[in-house]
C-alpha cells in the first residue's frame, strides 16, 4: 500500500516521501480501515520535527484521524464489520491506504456525513468538544478566549461553541493576515500577537463597505471584510449607531467601538486588547502554545477562571507553571489536556466526544468546513504550510474512495 512516510527529523519536507509499505494485519481489539480521507493536523508537524513524545522510532507513518471503511476485524471486535463506514483516532498511520486503529477509537458515521468531514472529527472536532466541555468545564454565556484561532482547533472551537448554547468568543492569531479568516470561523474579536502594539478587530464595527485592515498589514494584501457580518441587524436596529449596537451586541457596559478605536492609536498591550474586547475578564482560555503565553493568560482571567494548556506549537522548552499563590489570588485553574494520553488511559471518553459531534454534523447543528488536499502526494506541502504558520482552518486528504 501507499504512505506518507517521515524518514528522520526535519524543519521541511526534505525527509517526507511516498512509499510502498506492507499492510497492518489487525490483532485482538482491532480493525483496519480502507481510508477514504485522512485529516491532517499541527500534530504531524510536530512529529516531523522530532519533538520529544510523538514519534518512537523512524521511518514514521503520520496521521491521527481517519474515516474510510472497515477492511479487517481482529479477535474480539463484535460490534464493527467489514463495509463500515467509519471514523478512528490513530496513534498513527492515518496518512496511508489502510491504517490500524483500537476499535474502541472507531465509530460508524452517521449516514450524510462525507468523508473528508468525518476525518476532521476524530481529533480535531473531538479535541476542540473535550476541550470545552471535560477539561474546560464550558457553561452558555461565558467568554471564551483561543490562541491560534484560525487553525483547525481554533475554529472548531468557534463553532461548537453556538451549538452548546453560545458565548462570547476572542481569538488570537499569529499574524495579522489571519485575523479575517478568525473573525470568518465565528469570533466576535480577534487580535493578532506582536510587538508593536495591537489592534482587535470586531465583526461588524466596520461601516457598511469598509475595509478592515489588521494592524502592521500597511498597503496591499489586506485581507477585506464583508462588514455586514456578524452584528449588522442590531447595527441597522441602531439607526447607524455602531457603539450602541456593539454594546448591545456584548451584553452591555463596555463601548468596544471606543476601545477598538483607542487601540488603533498604537501602544496598546495584548492583555489590555483582549480585555477590552471581551469587556472585561476571560472565563476560560484554550492555549496550544505551551507556556510562552501563560502570563497574558493569567492577566486576562476573570475570577474563577480555568485555563486549559493542550500543546506546544513552538517546540520550545516549558517554562514553570504560576505559583500557587498567584493561582489562589485570582481564584484561577491551569489545567492539562492530551488527546492522545486520554485516547490512551479512558478511550471511552474520546469515543463518546466523536460520536457527539458525528450527531451534531448530521443533525445540521454542526457546519465544518474543510479543505481537501487531493492526494497523499500533496500532504508535504500542507505540512510546511502548517509549519510556516500560513494555514487556516482544517485540512483533509483524500486517500482512497471518499463517501458523502
Amino acid at each position: 500500500m501507499r504512505a506518507l512516510v517521515m524518514t528522520g527529523p526535519s524543519q521541511g519536507p526534505d525527509r517526507t516521501e511516498i512509499r510502498e509499505i506492507a499492510e497492518p494485519t489487525p490483532g485482538p481489539g482491532e480493525v483496519t480501515v480502507d481510508v477514504a480521507h485522512a485529516g491532517i493536523n499541527f500534530l504531524d508537524v510536530m512529529a516531523r520535527r522530532g519533538d520529544p513524545g510523538y514519534v518512537a522510532a523512524w521511518p514514521y507513518v503520520p496521521g491521527k484521524e481517519i474515516a474510510g471503511t472497515v477492511r479487517e476485524v481482529g479477535p474480539g471486535v463484535t460490534d464493527l464489520f467489514p463495509g463500515q463506514r467509519v471514523a478512528a483516532f490513530t496513534s498513527g498511520g492515518g496518512l496511508a491506504e489502510v491504517a490500524l486503529a483500537r476499535a474502541a477509537l472507531t465509530v460508524p458515521v452517521p449516514a450524510g456525513v462525507p468523508s473528508e468531514v468525518a476525518a476532521s472529527a476524530p481529533l480535531m472536532l473531538a479535541s476542540a468538544l473535550l476541550l470545552l466541555t471535560d477539561a474546560g468545564r464550558f457553561r452558555a454565556g461565558e467568554t471564551v478566549l483561543v490562541h491560534s484561532a484560525s487553525g483547525g482547533v481554533g475554529s472548531a472551537v468557534a463553532r461548537l461553541v453556538p451549538a452548546l448554547g453560545g458565548g462570547r468568543l476572542i481569538g488570537t492569531v499569529g499574524r495579522p493576515g489571519k485575523v479575517a479568516a478568525a473573525l470568518s470561523a465565528g469570533y466576535d474579536a480577534a487580535v493578532a500577537r506582536h510587538d508593536a502594539g495591537v489592534r482587535p478587530e470586531t465583526r461588524g464595527v466596520a461601516a457598511p463597505g469598509a475595509r478592515i485592515v489588521p494592524s502592521g498589514d500597511v498597503g496591499g494584501g489586506a485581507s477585506s471584510v464583508d462588514a455586514a457580518h456578524g452584528i449588522d441587524r442590531d447595527v441597522t436596529r441602531a439607526g447607524g449607531d455602531l457603539a450602541g449596537a456593539i454594546r448591545a451586541a456584548a451584553g452591555g457596559g463596555v463601548d468596544l467601538a471606543g476601545a477598538i478605536r483607542a487601540a488603533a492609536g498604537g501602544g496598546v498591550d495584548l492583555a489590555g486588547a483582549i480585555q477590552a474586547a471581551a469587556g472585561g475578564g476571560v472565563d476560560l482560555v484554550l492555549d496550544p502554545l505551551g507556556t510562552a503565553t501563560l502570563d497574558l493568560d493569567l492577566d486576562v482571567a476573570a475570577p474563577g477562571a480555568r485555563i486549559v494548556l493542550f500543546g506546544n506549537a513552538g517546540g520550545g522548552a516549558m517554562a514553570p507553571l504560576p505559583s500557587q499563590a498567584r493561582l489562589r489570588s485570582g481564584n484561577i485553574g491551569v489545567v492539562g489536556f492530551s488527546i492522545s494520553s486520554l485516547s490512551a488511559t479512558a478511550p471511552h471518553r474520546v469515543a463518546a466526544a466523536l460520536r457527539r459531534v458525528l450527531d451534531l454534523i448530521a443533525e445540521g447543528r454542526l457546519d465544518v468546513p474543510v479543505t481537501e488536499v487531493g492526494s497523499l502526494d500533496e500532504v508535504p506541502a500542507v505540512h510546511q504550510l502548517l509549519a510556516e504558520g500560513r494555514g487556516e482552518g482544517k485540512y483533509a486528504a483524500r486517500v482512497g474512495r471518499p463517501f458523502s
